[in-house]
């Protein structure tokens, strides 16, 4: 079997380079990579993907075009590709999160935003940039009919480009994000929209976490390139080619799951977590600190739901794990003081001596926030929009007394939300409603929901999601 080549922005691997110039390995993260990651190992797989760091570029510079073919891990091979710095700030910032990430995920402030001018034009050229270096390593290194699995949208016009090259090769791409409607996503100039959107469509299987997304991309290639699109064999058809396009809603091996989460530091972070918040009830929400989780509303809602419900003031705790995200954008810094700030009016407002009624970490601990899980009685997950979210997943996998109460805006609405207490994200009363519903849920209500979120959460997990969209690709 011919190797699998996987291209993502952020590799499996990362490098920290001390002063004295050594190089020290570990493991990269992103909730994309821990998934893949399982994957990779079980699969004939060469990652490509950027050098992130003065380390990353310092292995790269190290290693013959780039390769890093060492046993220092066990994702299988990796090619890092050393991109200027610059071009690479402004295809990912500028590009990528600051201006993609916003249409996909209706994150704009439109009075004020988006600002299309000669700036981002030089921005988008370096987004092209990004993407033909990535197209050029995937030529160099597949082998005759190879099959390539692009991933996300910082990764675009990387099918398009590699297609010219390389036309004897099987190209996916998959987006993680959702996918916004036409009226949204022709925010984007004109000429970026349609070179967006073919971009994808050089591609032989373009595969969602979501049918709303998918439907919603397709959607878009009808309305704004003219494209042929026939809606029940999910198929686009856009100068001379077609495009088959897949639903594959990535799930979670709760069998690693639960035997990380078993773990002695995990069992560490329960007792310390259980000496705090002593017998009380737990609303746990662990996420980063990105636009689109909605804590700040989030946290209203329970604001809200201790106005209205003082019987519970004493007996019930939120547990708040919002980890720092994209802090290198003004917007994302200004979003994480504005969750701090809104923590401690709670804290102000409800907190006595013998009741904290919220604990806010916003450093990341990875094993707090799986003992925070097994501890869970309600898990809140309101993004305003997500393609899928793992946490409503992971919860309930860990807590079988979990209640999840769910924005009907995630990609995990589609499977879950029918065992789920669903909520308008935008609805703080309604939201916080339902966490007062999620407390008092039944103990056998609990279980029966519980049951069926836990068998939707692991229906596709990680090597399964994969193969899958390697047999559309084959199809």
């Amino acid at each position: 079997m011919n190797t699998v080549l996987l291209a993502s922005n952020r590799g499996p691997v990362s490098f920290i380079l001390a002063d004295d110039g050594t190089l020290t390995l570990r493991r990269g993260g992103g909730g994309m990579v821990s998934g893949l990651q399982e994957v990779a190992k079980a699969s004939d797989v060469l990652w490509v993907c950027a050098a992130l760091s003065d380390g990353d570029r310092g292995a790269v510079r190290r290693a013959p075009s780039g390769r890093l073919d060492h046993a220092g891990y066990d994702t299988g091979a990796v090619r890092m590709l050393d991109i200027p710095p610059a071009t690479f700030h402004r295809a990912y910032n500028a590009v990528a999160n600051s201006t993609l990430w916003f249409v996909n995920h209706l994150l704009y402030d439109i009075p004020n935003s988006p600002h299309f001018d000669m700036r981002f034009r030089r921005e988008w050229d370096s987004y092209r940039d990004y993407n033909a270096a990535f197209a050029l390593a995937l030529a160099e290194e597949a082998a005759h009919g190879a099959r390539v699995m692009i991933q996300d949208y910082h990764l675009t016009l990387a099918p398009a480009m590699l297609r010219v090259e390389r036309p004897d090769l099987r190209i996916g791409h998959f987006s993680h994000t959702p996918w916004a409607p036409p009226e949204y996503f022709s925010l984007l100039p004109d000429d970026i929209a349609a070179e967006l959107l073919s971009g994808i469509l050089a591609a032989d299987h373009a595969g969602f976490l979501a049918g709303r997304w998918a439907a919603s991309f397709m959607d878009c290639c009808e309305a704004l390139l003219g494209a042929q699109v026939d809606r029940a064999a999910r198929t686009v058809t856009y100068e001379g080619r077609t495009t088959h396009i897949g639903v594959h809603a990535l799930g979670v091996d709760g069998d690693a799951l639960w035997a990380r989460a078993l773990e002695p530091d995990v069992e560490s972070h329960m007792h310390a977590l259980r000496e705090r918040v002593g017998d009380r009830k737990l609303i746990v929400r662990i996420d980063r600190t990105e636009l689109s989780k909605n804590i700040v509303r989030g946290l209203y809602a329970y604001r809200q739901f201790l106005t209205d419900h003082p019987e519970w003031h004493g007996k019930v705790v939120h547990l708040a794990f919002a980890y720092p995200s994209r802090h290198d954008l003004p917007e994302y810094r200004e979003y994480t003081a504005a969750v701090q700030r809104c923590a401690t009016e709670i804290e102000d407002e409800f907190g006595s001596e013998d009741w904290d009624p919220l604990i806010l970490n916003v450093d990341d601990d990875y094993a707090r926030s799986l003992a925070a899980y097994r501890m869970a009685d309600v898990l809140l997950v309101n993004p305003i929009r997500d393609g899928m979210n793992l946490v409503a997943k992971e919860g309930p996998i860990l807590s079988p007394r979990c209640a999840l109460v769910l924005s009907r805006e995630a990609g995990a609405a589609a499977e879950l939300g029918a065992d789920s207490l669903l909520v308008n994200p935008y609805d703080v009363s309604g939201t916080a409603h339902a966490l007062h519903e999620a407390l008092e849920l039944p103990v056998e209500e609990r279980a029966k929901r519980g049951a069926r979120l836990r068998a939707a959460a692991t229906a596709l997990p990680p090597s399964r999601w994969f193969a899958d969209q390697l047999a559309a690709l084959e199809r």
